[in-house]
């Protein structure tokens, strides 16, 4: 239900959409500081929100990736509190925040639909967040696998699990191939 939810809200902002932008890889969508105009829904590519720590560190707040609304907290904002970086060759919707408003104050579709999305974000978040926590490179996976029935993703997809549970693509490569021969002596 959620899923068809989210469709349907995609849609609709599709639809309220006044162009779709392309951004390089490196390319900022928008800087911390800058006036919140647009509302941007991440069709192809990555994005990651970051704020730039006193020490020097980047500090990643949101991994937009194809599907997701970027920096949906900010539509309440007059300007955005972080930066928005493509990370690898980005096609996105934008659409004008102040015809997000509006729907959000006259269809009651579309505030079930965005509240529903906010509340799946959060719970995202809560996830991450409570596997960051978590301080080996084998238990962050382990609580990973947990909330993923078990299941890893494909091959070419690891990369983006080791960004996912904050550790090294090495780290986590290194954790996959004890847990591979681990799965041979168990004969499975």
């Amino acid at each position: 239900m959620i899923e068809i939810m989210s469709d349907t809200l995609m849609d609709y902002i599709r639809g309220l959409s006044t162009r779709r932008k392309t951004f390089g890889a490196g390319q900022d969508l928008f800087n911390q500081g800058d006036d919140v105009e647009s509302l941007y829904l991440v069709e192809v590519g990555v994005v990651h929100l970051v704020r730039h720590q006193a020490n020097g560190n980047i500090a990643v707040l949101q991994r937009a990736s194809s599907g997701v609304i970027l920096a949906e907290a900010s539509v309440f904002s007059s300007v955005y509190h972080c930066d928005a970086v493509a990370v690898a060759d980005v096609s996105a919707t934008s659409v004008p925040v102040q015809l997000i408003r509006r729907a959000l104050r006259s269809n009651s579709d579309f505030a079930e639909g965005w509240a529903s999305y906010l509340s799946n974000q959060l719970q995202q978040t809560r996830k991450r967040a409570e596997i960051a926590s978590l301080k080996t490179v084998a238990a962050r996976l382990e609580s990973w696998l947990a909330w993923n029935d078990g299941g890893l993703p494909s091959k070419g997809e690891w990369k983006a699990l080791a960004d996912d549970i904050g550790v090294s693509p090495e780290a986590l490569y290194r954790e996959l191939s004890k847990r591979r021969i681990s799965f041979v002596r168990n004969g499975t």
